[in-house]
């Protein structure tokens, strides 16, 4: 009997160890993902309530630097390289942080996001970008820090801060406009060489019409400045399914120098292998 009791007493404390209470989070985590015209925008972040506290020259002190929500840094993350204030911030994920005024707030985008709060120690070196971003007084009050992306339009949009009877606007521009162009020029002035070679190597090996494989393979190569030795080596399989054995070991032969020049072993492998299958002097 006693032997049980203390193997039961065990299997308690066990459990007691292991058992975890689970309670809401004070501040909870929250992701948004905006698709702001071609860039993708992503704010990850913790949202503290203000439960009766005055927040902004209080809560938050004017002046002090701040995280800019709860817990771990906020994390802004873009696409694309975008424009604020007229200065350019590389594509990427920062930690946003800011120093809260009356009239404007400071806002820095800094490049070390594994902090939880602030720095311990501040690097100016670390801060892609800094900028001031005008702040407006809402008629009515938030109870809990909001990040959002406002405005949008097809070349930008705003990060706005929310909370407590304040609005705090960060405009930001994207390069809609040079990926739209690069797009359209790229579909409307035709398939490029890669596309060429894709599909004549998909007619190859689905055995299509060869005709049509030669002719893509043949543009393939002639966008390149060089004729590359895996589309040679390509071509050669479809002259050499055709039939046009000469042609097939002709090409080959380019293909096997050109892989030498490279110093492709793997590639010298095939064309002399195919060379000795088609009978090549």
């Amino acid at each position: 009997m006693k032997k049980l009791i203390v193997l039961a007493c065990a299997l308690l404390g066990g459990f007691a160890l292991n058992a975890q209470v689970v309670t809401p989070q004070p501040s909870p985590t929250s992701k948004l993902e905006q698709k702001v015209g071609l860039t993708d925008v992503t704010v990850a972040y913790s949202r503290p309530s203000m439960r009766g506290r005055a927040v902004f020259g209080d809560l938050v002190p004017y002046g002090a630097l701040w995280r800019t929500g709860a817990n771990q840094n906020t994390i802004v993350t873009f696409s694309d390289d975008v424009k604020i204030g007229g200065k350019e911030l590389k594509k990427g994920s920062y930690a946003l942080f800011t120093k809260p005024g009356k009239d404007n707030w400071e806002v820095m985008f800094y490049t070390d996001t594994n902090n939880w709060g602030t720095p311990q120690e501040w690097d100016e070196s670390k801060v892609a970008l800094k900028t001031t971003a005008k702040t407006f007084k809402l008629p009515f009050e938030v109870e809990t820090f909001t990040i959002d992306v406002d405005n949008l339009t097809n070349n930008g949009a705003s990060l706005g801060i929310v909370w407590e009877n304040t609005y705090v606007e960060i405009p930001f521009e994207v390069p809609t406009q040079e990926k739209a162009m690069a797009s359209i020029e790229k579909v409307m002035g035709g398939p490029q060489g890669g596309d060429y070679y894709a599909a004549a190597v998909y007619y190859l090996q689905e055995g299509k019409n060869l005709d049509q494989a030669q002719e893509w393979i043949d543009k393939a190569i002639a966008t390149q400045k060089e004729a590359p030795f895996w589309m040679l080596r390509q071509k050669s399989l479809i002259l050499a399914a055709k039939g046009d054995k000469k042609g097939a070991i002709e090409t080959a032969k380019q293909s096997l120098a050109a892989a030498e020049k490279a110093g492709n072993k793997d590639y010298v492998k095939l064309n002399q292998d195919s060379l000795a299958e088609w009978g090549a002097k």
